[in-house]
């Protein structure tokens, strides 16, 4: 409608003054609701060109959008495993510090698995000082091997002696049997030495690995019993909380409810037509006024475009997709950010909102070399913003009485 008031003031008022003032035809003779129609044949058909015309470089040039929406981040409350909920810390809607416990499962197996892994570790104590212990009585072993060792073979060395002597005074199984001796005293006295040496390898090198391993079992069975009571990652606002003791929770089914951070407003997210994609770019100025903060400007920056539209996405299955299927165009998603810091003060997040982005022509003016007709044509361009900002603005006006009188909310 603004734009057809403002087309007709430069095409159906210039024709109604030329049939006024030149042709001396008056309104109510002439001119009359039955001739209007042919008197002012050419101001309307150029009025509704024009209108046509602006309407559309307006809104291609600078577009507009009501699905927009003052999105915030939640935190889904899940555990990292099944279990029963055994005790409950926290309530609905209560606030809770990162950190803070919000429900505990049961944990009897994880206590069990815990106190296993720490009676292995003790196992494993008990283990190094009994192998120390073996170590102090291999020495002894070893001292009683070597004596043992060391009389077997005087023993055989003097018969021996004897024997080279006089040969008949020793008789050659004596020395046989002294010799077997003395060689089984030698090989008691290597696997003395042999055991020493086993139980210092034990000591040094398989008890600390077994019991390094029994250390990362108990740790493993501490993490899984900690896992049982479920904590604010976050500092916020518990939503849609109802656990009680009994019920089961599955991370893969049932959550337990949702965490809304403090700080957990990102912006607002606006859906433009596909249209707008060769005009929608990083950086331009935009304007939106949410239901929720009515009467309300607020100057917003756009920081990011979505390069692929939501419409079109598909995941494997075990069903080809036909294109029907696709058929629903879908919109260019769009992330502004408020201009200035605080302008979402005050605003509800989740309002929604309506939004326009504005087209900037100011390098392409001032670049050397250009035409009169596109340095014409962009300053028409910037211009025409100026109606779509007055039409925000109306709608920020009708707003209210739109959702509060005519839609009956």
């Amino acid at each position: 409608m603004l734009e057809f008031l403002i087309c007709s003031m430069l095409t159906i008022f210039p024709d109604y003054l030329v049939r006024r003032y030149v042709q001396g035809k008056r309104i109510g003779r002439e001119i009359n609701l039955y001739s209007m129609w042919f008197e002012l044949r050419y101001g309307i058909t150029a009025c509704v060109i024009l209108t046509v015309s602006l309407i559309t470089l307006i809104f291609y040039f600078h577009p507009s959008t009501t699905n927009v929406t003052a999105v915030f981040r939640t935190v889904t409350i899940l555990p990292e495993s099944n279990g029963r909920v055994a005790e409950v810390f926290v309530g609905i809607n209560e606030k809770v510090a990162a950190g803070a416990p919000l429900f505990r499962l049961d944990d009897k197996e994880q206590r069990a698995a815990l106190e296993t892994a720490r009676r292995r570790v003790a196992e494993i104590d008990a283990e190094t000082t009994v192998a120390q212990s073996e170590l102090a009585s291999a020495d002894g072993l070893i001292a009683q091997a070597e004596g043992a060792y060391l009389q077997a073979l005087n023993e055989l060395e003097t018969q021996v002696e004897l024997n080279q002597r006089n040969p008949n005074i020793v008789a050659r199984r004596e020395i046989e049997r002294l010799q077997v001796a003395a060689d089984g005293r030698k090989g008691a006295l290597a696997a003395a030495v042999s055991n020493k040496q086993t139980l210092e390898t034990k000591i040094a090198s398989l008890l600390p690995a077994q019991k390094a391993s029994a250390e990362a079992a108990l740790a493993q069975a501490q993490v899984e019993l900690d896992k049982t009571t479920v904590r604010a990652g976050v500092a916020g606002t518990v939503q849609q909380f109802t656990l009680r003791p009994g019920d089961v929770v599955n991370p893969m089914i049932r959550s337990a409810g949702i965490l809304v951070p403090e700080e957990r407003r990102i912006g607002l997210i606006a859906g433009f037509g596909q249209i707008e994609a060769q005009v929608m770019k990083a950086g331009m100025i935009a304007e939106a006024t949410c239901i929720g903060k009515p009467f309300t400007i607020i100057p917003m920056v756009v920081t990011e475009v979505q390069d692929v539209i939501a419409a079109g996405q598909y995941r494997p299955t075990d069903l080809l997709v036909d294109a029907q299927q696709l058929a629903r165009p879908g919109t260019l998603t769009t992330y502004l950010e408020p201009l200035f810091q605080g302008q979402l003060t005050g605003l509800p997040p989740g309002s929604s909102c309506i939004a326009n982005a504005y087209t900037s022509n100011h390098d392409a003016l001032h670049e050397p070399g250009i035409s009169m007709s596109r340095w014409l044509y962009l300053h028409v361009i910037d211009a025409v913003g100026l109606v779509h900002a007055a039409i925000l603005r109306l709608q920020a006006l009708l707003l209210p009485v739109q959702t509060l009188v005519l839609t009956g909310h």
